[in-house]
């Protein structure tokens, strides 16, 4: 019994030490391999440089972030995937595409001007010299048949002589005396002037030159003692109860307007009040200078209280003449290569998930743009980092302003090697500002696309670094009168400024 326990427990010993040696001999073994598989297969990138690529965990060299495990992605070569923090270092924010009305509120500048058809000229209707004038100033009222100059004229003492001494003969001779009658009366004696000269036998030295119209002298040209000659233009008058509102229109806005469209409008000597008057006439012709047009407003001057060359500030919802909703992004979303228009897209149900989608735009709307196509709506846009998710997508290979798949070859890759993206506070009040302050950013060499948003007065510039920088372009910008965020701009530039875009300076 004691022997067949013995052998029972050897049996038992021996198996233990077996299977002991089975299980432990069997971690080692999978174990060092698992471990090796794991290393060998993880890779380390950086969330904000994934040019880095490290076999073991770390900090990046670059920014010194913490490295993250770089997962496989199936996405396509125009997707790009960021991390959250990432996202969140960039700053990326998105924007839904929406659908809304082609409309774009128009800042306009402009004058009171006189009414042109309004306007007339007073001249010499004899030759003769100026012996008194009865208005001395211009701006001086005066009404129709009311005496303006006193005329000595030896033509017309003859032409008198002649009335004389063919009423003396009128029965024998009627066609002589109508025909002197006649000579007087074209240089504008009434007939109750030349039957009193007829009557009382006696020649007028001098003839009295009276206003043909009513209203306002807005130019004198002659002075007591000259010397007319007929037809010369001695005063312009200018009636003044009824005046134009003339506008100012960049050609980039004619599109936007027609006539028939209402501007509201404030006038600087009149505060307080508002006025709303309908587009009338649209110059047709561009000024070569100043690259505008003329929109026209009439309205009734009551009580002379416009007076011309009053400044006026307008605003007119203008509309394209579209019947349907448009798909609108805002221009921040757009980035620009070459012709190409590109935007970048979160793709639906992803977070850190975005497309790169190349689109065609359509017109301007201030801060909107119109896309004609290459969206849809509801889908969401990047419009703050989009130039950080391209430099991303450019360094991990996929495709992006720089590494287009696009069929069209239009150089864009090479115009946007080694482009940076700069944002700075530019002051500014309207879209007037808008326009200055991007175009004299455009005109620093180096830089790709300025674009300046009214609301947060953030302007975003894509540059060429080996051209320029955002000092140089807030010099070009500060140089047109407006303020940034480095340089200040000069008082004489500021005061030269339309009244809208004079910023408060404090």
């Amino acid at each position: 019994m004691n022997r067949q326990k013995y052998i029972i427990g050897i049996i038992c010993l021996v198996a233990g030490f077996i299977l002991g040696w089975m299980i432990f001999s069997g971690d080692e073994k999978v174990e060092p391999n698992k471990k090796e598989i794991v290393e060998e297969s993880t890779i380390w990138t950086c969330s904000m440089h994934p040019q880095i690529r490290q076999n073991e965990p770390g900090n990046c060299p670059i920014c010194g972030m913490e490295l993250i495990p770089l997962k496989e992605s199936h996405a396509a070569m125009n997707t790009i995937e960021l991390s959250e923090s990432a996202i969140q270092l960039a700053n990326i924010r998105t924007t839904p595409v929406e659908l809304a009305k082609p409309e774009k509120e128009l800042h306009l500048q402009g004058k009171i001007k006189l009414d042109e058809r309004r306007l007339s000229s007073q001249v010499a209707h004899v030759t003769g010299r100026i012996e008194k004038l009865y208005i001395t100033f211009t701006g001086e009222k005066v009404y129709a048949g009311q005496k303006l100059a006193l005329i000595y004229s030896p033509e017309l003492v003859s032409a008198q002589r002649e009335l004389l001494e063919a009423a003396k003969r009128k029965e024998a001779n009627p066609y002589m005396y109508e025909a002197t009658r006649k000579k007087l009366l074209q240089w504008e004696l009434t007939e109750k002037q030349i039957d009193a000269i007829e009557n009382s036998g006696k020649i007028k030295d001098n003839i009295e030159l009276r206003a043909e119209v009513n209203g306002v002298v807005v130019k004198r040209n002659v002075a007591v003692g000259e010397y007319v000659k007929e037809g010369q233009v001695l005063f312009q008058i200018a009636d003044l109860s009824r005046v134009w509102v003339v506008f100012d229109a960049y050609e980039t806005d004619i599109s936007w307007l027609h006539e028939g469209d209402e501007i509201e409008f404030t006038i600087g000597a009149l505060a307080g009040e508002k006025f709303v008057k309908k587009i009338t006439f649209i110059d047709p012709l561009i000024d070569p200078v100043t690259r505008t047009t003329s929109v026209r407003l009439e309205m009734t001057n009551r009580n002379n209280k416009l007076k011309p060359e009053m400044f006026v500030d307008g605003v007119v919802n203008a509309r394209l003449p579209i019947l349907e909703d448009q798909l609108i992004i805002p221009k921040s979303a757009v980035l620009w290569t070459g012709k190409r228009s590109i935007v970048y897209v979160e793709l639906p149900g992803s977070k850190g998930i975005y497309e790169f989608r190349e689109i065609t735009i359509g017109p301007d709307l201030g801060s909107h743009y119109i896309v004609e196509e290459g969206l849809k709506i509801g889908e969401r846009v990047v419009t703050n980092g989009a130039f950080k998710v391209d430099a991303a997508a450019q360094l991990s290979g996929k495709t992006s302003m720089m590494n287009s798949e696009s069929s069209e070859k239009d150089g864009s890759e090479m115009d946007m090697a080694g482009v940076s993206e700069a944002k700075f506070f530019v002051s500014g009040n309207c879209e007037l500002c808008q326009s200055r302050i991007e175009d004299a950013a455009e005109s620093v060499d180096g830089v790709q696309h300025a674009s300046w948003d009214v609301a947060s007065k953030i302007l975003t510039i894509h540059y060429k670094t080996d051209k320029t920088d955002e000092r140089k372009v807030s010099k070009a910008i500060s140089k047109v009168g407006h303020d940034t965020k480095y340089d200040k701009a000069d008082e004489s530039a500021y005061k030269e400024l339309p009244k809208c875009c004079l910023y408060d300076r404090k």
